[in-house]
């Protein structure tokens, strides 16, 4: 008889090589992440907290937020199967929640209230910012329970249409001058405090990590979230809604939880970016183009990926930054031809028709290889 005997941890480590060797080329990216300001400062000389190192930390920090925005927009089309053109308003509904929260409400609060333990010291501003979070999440969770009503009654293009008016309808009323001592109107909102310790002009790599991980951290929840039976129910809904209520599943429900999530993250992305820029208007925030946006980047790098909505932004924010030094004021139109081009020739996006076409590819690199051989 024979008995095998397992080292404690072993499985442990068995499915740690195995995720490995799947995921290598994202570890990679995620490392190369990590270490890009300290190999940018080495390579051109400079330091990595100054100089040309800050600056394309200030790049990648905003890819880092609209991959984040990009991913919760991806929940909804490439997942569930909503094409909406609302997803400024919950963007825009986070930003402006963080902004009003740490410009009108907070300074009261520090005020009237210090929060301090031993060893860590004043804490209080920390403790305002996980609350601006919070209002932040809870301002876009309303709104994503508005847009959910809506899809309740109309489908399909008329759905399309009623997300966009409900999003122009939330961007009158940020740009509003009726409101202009609260959002800046026009001017946007702007001279609220950011604590010292986050700040991205005083702290640019400190804030540069948590960006990165808050981007990461998304990815592992939302790829959670539609690995589990209620994503493989939204991908069902997605495919066929009529066979999954026969089945006794009620797509409503789903499409709300669905928009709930999405708009949670996006609120997320939207606080972020408050705090990133230091201001939040409405043509940065809460317009149709914000939106248009998200869906560019969804569809380049390929939606229901999740992976995809991350190079979509990369693209959009570093190719972006390249055209815009080569061309100047006409790089959108160039940009617009390549967004052309991805579309006719990738029409999975770049990551999803890299995974349609994987497997023949790797067989062609195969027999190719055989061939050379003999």
């Amino acid at each position: 008889m024979n008995l095998t005997q397992t080292t404690p941890g072993a499985g442990w480590l068995a499915r740690l090589g195995l995720f490995i060797q799947k995921e290598w080329g994202m570890l990679a990216a995620l490392a190369l992440l990590m270490l890009f300001p300290f190999l940018f400062g080495a390579i051109s000389g400079t330091s990595a907290i100054a100089g040309p190192a800050k600056f394309w930390q200030g790049l990648l920090i905003m890819f880092f937020i609209m991959a984040v925005y990009a991913m919760s927009y991806d929940l909804l089309m490439g997942y569930i199967g909503i094409l909406s053109f609302g997803q400024a308003a919950f963007f825009g509904s986070g930003a402006y929640g963080m902004g009003l929260f740490l410009k009108h409400i907070a300074p009261g609060i520090k005020s009237a209230y210090v929060v301090s333990f031993p060893l860590l010291g004043d804490i209080t501003d920390f403790i305002l910012l996980i609350l601006g979070f919070l209002v932040a999440m809870l301002a876009a969770a309303v709104m994503g329970l508005f847009f959910s009503v809506l899809s309740a009654r109309v489908k399909g293009v008329y759905f399309a249409m009623i997300t966009l008016a409900a999003a122009e309808a939330v961007y009158m009323i940020s740009k509003a001058s009726d409101l202009l001592q609260w959002t800046g109107a026009d001017e946007g909102l702007q001279g609220y405090h950011i604590p010292d310790f986050i700040n991205p002009t005083q702290n640019r790599l400190l804030f540069y990590f948590l960006a990165l991980a808050f981007m990461v951290a998304t990815y592992l929840v939302l790829q959670r979230i539609v690995n589990s039976p209620t994503g493989r129910i939204f991908q069902a809904i997605r495919e066929n809604e009529s066979r999954m209520r026969m089945i006794g599943y009620n797509p409503v429900i789903y499409r709300s939880l669905a928009f709930v999530i999405s708009s949670m993250v996006a609120g997320l992305a939207g606080a972020w970016y408050a705090l990133w820029n230091l201001s939040v208007s409405p043509s940065t925030a809460t317009s149709t183009l914000v939106t248009i946006n998200a869906l560019i980047m969804t569809i380049m790098g390929g939606a229901g990926t999740l992976i995809g909505p991350i190079v979509g932004a990369g693209l959009m924010q570093v190719i972006g930054q390249f055209f815009d030094q080569w061309f100047g004021p006409r790089w959108p139109l160039v940009f617009g031809l390549v967004f052309i081009g991805l579309v006719l020739f990738l029409p999975y996006g770049i990551v999803g028709t890299w995974r349609q076409k994987k497997a023949g590819i790797q067989n062609g690199w195969a027999r190719l290889l055989s061939l050379l051989k003999k």
